[in-house]
C-alpha cells in the first residue's frame, strides 16, 4: 500500500531518492520503541546529542557544479569516473499539478507517449535504437513534475543524447498511439480497482486534498477524464511547459561540464525558451474528522487514516523525519508497529509517512488487519499518536532513529542513476548543492524538545480522514 503513489508514475526510479516523503524503510532488530516514552531522563541528556555513525567528510561540499545555460535550463553536472557511463535525470516542470483538472491524467498521458514516436521514428524504431546500443530510455509523469531518463555507453553519449533530445522536442502525438496509451491507461485503471490498496488510497487523497486537488486524484486520471483529453489538448501542454528553461538536467558520470554543455548546445540548439505558466493549487478541505467506509467481500481491511501535511520546504523536515521513524517510519522499531502488530496482535502491517510535495503534503498511517479487530486497531493508533504529543521520546529512540537515518543516507546515492535523480531533485525543491551538510546537520541537531514540539504542531488525531475498505458488517462499521 505504500507504494500507491509509484502506481502513479510510469517509470519506478524516481522512488529511489525519495526525497519528498519521509516513509523510512523497515528494519528488523529488537524494539522498544512501542511503550509510551517515559519523563524520567537525566537532565544533561536533553543537551548531549548523540554521536552519528556517519562520515560527514565523504559528504563536505556541493554536490555537483551548477550551469544556467543561456536558453534558461539549469544544467547540474557531476563527475563520476570509474565506468564508462552517462546519466542524465531531467525533470520538466509538466506534472499533474499543470493540468487543469477535467482534463486529469493529461500530463501522465503526455509524458508516456514521448517515447512512442518523434522526429519520423516510431515507437518500435526509438525501441529498436535504445537496445542496440544497451541503453535505457524513459519517461513518466507524477504529480510535481515529469522526468525523463538516460543511460548511456560514453562511447554512444552522442547518439544516444540526439535520441534523447529528439524524444523531448519533437514527440509525433500520433493518434494511433494516442488511442493505444488511453486504452492502456484505463485498463490499467479497471485493474488497479479491484486492490482494495488502491480503492483505499484513491478515497483517502480525494478525502485528504479534495477531488480538483491535483494530490487528490490518480496521477493517471480517471477513464472520464482520459476520453476528455485530444491531441490538441496534448499538443498544446507538450508546447506550453517542455521547454528548455522550465527543466532541470542532472547528468552524472563520464563526463565534463564542458562536454555536457556542448551537448545540449549541439542537439538542442532548435529548443525555445517559452515563459511557462505557473500552477494554481486547490486549497484542501478544512481538517476535521470524517470517515469513509467502503464495502468489499474481503477477509481484512485496509486502513488509511491522516490529514494534511508539509510540503518539502518546510523548515521542521528534519524535525519531523525523526519523529515520524520513531512513531511508524522505523518500521519493527517504530512505536505503531511494535505495539499494533508485535504486542497486540491487531494488524500484519502498520506505518507512517509524511508524504512531501512541492505545494503540499499529508500525514499518513495505514495498516491491514483482520475485519473484526478493525475499530480496535485505529482506536489503538490514535492513542499512540496522542501519546506522541505528551511525552517526549527516549534517548535511545532518538539515538536509534538517528543511526538509522545517517546509515540509509549513502544507499540513496550508490549509483549514478539514483545520484543524477537526487541531483535534479535537490534543485527542484531547491535545497541547494550543500544538501549533503545540510542533511547530516539537519538530522544531527535534532532533540527530544523538537521532536515533541512537531508532533504537537503537526500531528493531529482528532481531525483526521479516515478510509476503511473491507466487509463492514464484520467490522461492525457503518
Amino acid at each position: 500500500m505504500r507504494k500507491y503513489l509509484a502506481q502513479f508514475v510510469l517509470i519506478v526510479f524516481i522512488t529511489l531518492v525519495s526525497l519528498p516523503a519521509f516513509a523510512q524503510a523497515k528494519t528488523s532488530g529488537k524494539p522498544d520503541a512501542g511503550r509510551p516514552a517515559a519523563a524520567a531522563q537525566p537532565a544533561s541528556a536533553e543537551a548531549a546529542l548523540p554521536k552519528p555513525k556517519f562520515n560527514i567528510s565523504r559528504f563536505k561540499g556541493p554536490i555537483g557544479k551548477r550551469y544556467v545555460l543561456p536558453d534558461g535550463m539549469i544544467l547540474l553536472v557531476k563527475e563520476e569516473r570509474s565506468l564508462p557511463m552517462v546519466t542524465i535525470s531531467m525533470i520538466i516542470r509538466a506534472g499533474a499539478v499543470d493540468e487543469p483538472y477535467k482534463k486529469a491524467g493529461l500530463a501522465h498521458l503526455t509524458a508516456a507517449l514521448l517515447t512512442k514516436g518523434a522526429a519520423g521514428m516510431s515507437a518500435m524504431d526509438i525501441s529498436g535504437k535504445i537496445d542496440f546500443m544497451g541503453a535505457s530510455l524513459g519517461v513518466g509523469g507524477s504529480a510535481d513534475y515529469a522526468v525523463a531518463h538516460l543511460t548511456v555507453l560514453k562511447k554512444d553519449l552522442g547518439a544516444g543524447f540526439s535520441l534523447f533530445s529528439k524524444v523531448l522536442i519533437k514527440p509525433t502525438f500520433a493518434q494511433s498511439e494516442i488511442n493505444r496509451m488511453k486504452k492502456d491507461v484505463k485498463a490499467g485503471i479497471l485493474r488497479e480497482e479491484q486492490s482494495p490498496s488502491y480503492v483505499a488510497q484513491k478515497a483517502y487523497q480525494k478525502m485528504v486534498f479534495g477531488g480538483k486537488s491535483p494530490y487528490g486524484r490518480p496521477v493517471e486520471g480517471t477513464a472520464a477524464s482520459l476520453d476528455a483529453i485530444t491531441r490538441d489538448d496534448i499538443v498544446s501542454f507538450h508546447k506550453e511547459f517542455y521547454v528548455p528553461n522550465n527543466c532541470i538536467m542532472a547528468v552524472v558520470g563520464d563526463i565534463s561540464p564542458a562536454e555536457a554543455k556542448g551537448l545540449v548546445a549541439k542537439y538542442m540548439a532548435s529548443w525555445k525558451r517559452k515563459k511557462a505558466p505557473k500552477p494554481s493549487i486547490p486549497a484542501p478541505p478544512k481538517m476535521a474528522l470524517r470517515r469513509k467506509y467502503i464495502n468489499r467481500d474481503v477477509t481484512q481491511a485496509t486502513i488509511l487514516m491522516g490529514h494534511v501535511g508539509v510540503a518539502r520546504d518546510n523548515p521542521d523536515y528534519y524535525k519531523l523525519y525523526v519523529m515520524n521513524y520513531i512513531l511508524g517510519g522505523g518500521g519493527f522499531v517504530s512505536r505503531i508497529l511494535n505495539t499494533i502488530r508485535d504486542n497486540m496482535g491487531l494488524a500484519y502491517d502498520a506505518y507512517s509517512y509524511f508524504d512531501a510535495h512541492k505545494y503540499s503534503g499529508a500525514y499518513t498511517v495505514g495498516m491491514q488487519t483482520k475485519n473484526d479487530t478493525a475499530k480496535k486497531a485505529m482506536e489503538e493508533t490514535l492513542k499512540i499518536i496522542k501519546n506522541m504529543k505528551t511525552a517526549p521520546v527516549t534517548d535511545k529512540e532518538i539515538s536509534d532513529a538517528k543511526d538509522f537515518i545517517y546509515g540509509s543516507f549513502a544507499r540513496r546515492m550508490d549509483t549514478d542513476s539514483k545520484m543524477a535523480d537526487l541531483l535534479a531533485q535537490v534543485e527542484f525543491y531547491r535545497l541547494g548543492l550543500n544538501y549533503f551538510e545540510v542533511y547530516y546537520n539537519g538530522i544531527h541537531n535534532v532533540t527530544k524538545k523538537d521532536v515533541l514540539d512537531v508532533a504537537k504542531k503537526y500531528l493531529h488525531p482528532g481531525k483526521m480522514d479516515i478510509v476503511v475498505v473491507g466487509n463492514l458488517k464484520a467490522a461492525g462499521l457503518k
